[in-house]
């Protein structure tokens, strides 16, 4: 396949802004990592106008899928881990081009993954983990089990995901098949949510109890970045964490993540008079236990 894509590729290669060139090849039973096709061929450039540029090809009974895709993208989605292939892509894929080692200190810098890296990693995903759980717990309390049963898988997979990243890997597609290895107690909860004969109902009930206890003894790992920031200053709105340049990427879970960290005492709500009434402002800071 490598010599039917040869012409497109060092095309591509030769021109200055183009920083490596990678392909990644269907193996059998495999075919997820590759989106089904024959090959992939992933270009990284380094400015573009468009983040992501895609080509489908088609040779004989073959296909191949060429992605171009500028490195500031590209850096996103290995922070926070929204293309979960493009991990195995450049540490699995074969270099057939790399400007000045581009290539091979991007797969050197995965490989060791580095603790800032690793630290907010771990809080998006914590936070990820901590929305999942709560509106799971809302859906069971109000006796919606097949919503809850969607929340808790996915926060069970949050859970999987937080450990790889808690051991120092990044979690690949088959994220179960690393949990497996490295955190079989969480791999038991999944089997046995997916896998038990309980009625429903039961078998949510255990979970939660399981997964509270799990979330709980993590919490103050997972949320180290978080409680870090919060730590430079005496106090923050919600308006100041949301608009911080380290916390942007929380997003739509930080306040979810607040109102689960001042449950568990790990923040204290402060209160501000305003104009009105027996209304206050609501500002948060760090637990003086944790200081």
């Amino acid at each position: 396949m490598e010599d039917i894509l040869r012409p497109i590729y060092q095309e591509r290669a030769s021109q200055l802004n183009t920083l490596g060139v990678l392909i990644i090849e269907k193996v059998q039973n495999t075919s997820a990592v590759t989106d089904t096709f024959d090959a992939v061929l992933l270009i990284v450039v380094k400015d573009v106008e468009t983040p992501v540029y895609i080509k489908h090809y088609t040779y004989d009974d073959k296909k191949a899928s060429l992605h171009i895709v500028r490195a500031d993208q590209l850096r996103e989605w290995l922070l926070l881990g929204t293309n979960r292939k493009i991990v195995e892509w450049i540490l699995h894929g074969r270099i057939l081009f790399d400007r000045n080692e581009y290539i091979s200190n991007l797969r050197e810098e995965l490989q060791d993954f580095p603790f800032s890296d690793r630290k907010l990693k771990i809080g998006l995903e914590f936070a990820k983990l901590v929305r999942r759980y709560m509106e799971g717990k809302a859906f069971f309390d109000n006796k919606q089990y097949l919503d809850a049963y969607n929340h808790v898988a996915h926060a069970l997979h949050h859970l999987a995901r937080l450990a790889v990243i808690e051991k120092g890997f990044h979690p690949e597609i088959t994220v179960w098949n690393q949990v497996k290895q490295m955190e079989p107690e969480i791999f038991k909860l999944y089997e046995e949510l997916i896998t038990s004969e309980e009625p429903l109902e039961k078998r949510l009930e255990l979970l939660f109890i399981a997964s509270e206890f799990l979330i709980h003894s993590r919490t103050r790992f997972g949320a180290a970045h978080l409680l870090g920031i919060m730590a430079t200053e005496d106090e923050w709105t919600i308006q100041d964490l949301l608009s911080n340049s380290e916390l942007e990427h929380y997003d739509i879970d930080l306040s979810m993540l607040l109102e689960f960290l001042l449950e568990k005492h790990f923040i204290e709500e402060v209160r501000i008079e305003t104009k009105g009434p027996g209304i206050y402002h609501r500002h948060y800071c760090v637990s003086k236990k944790l200081l």
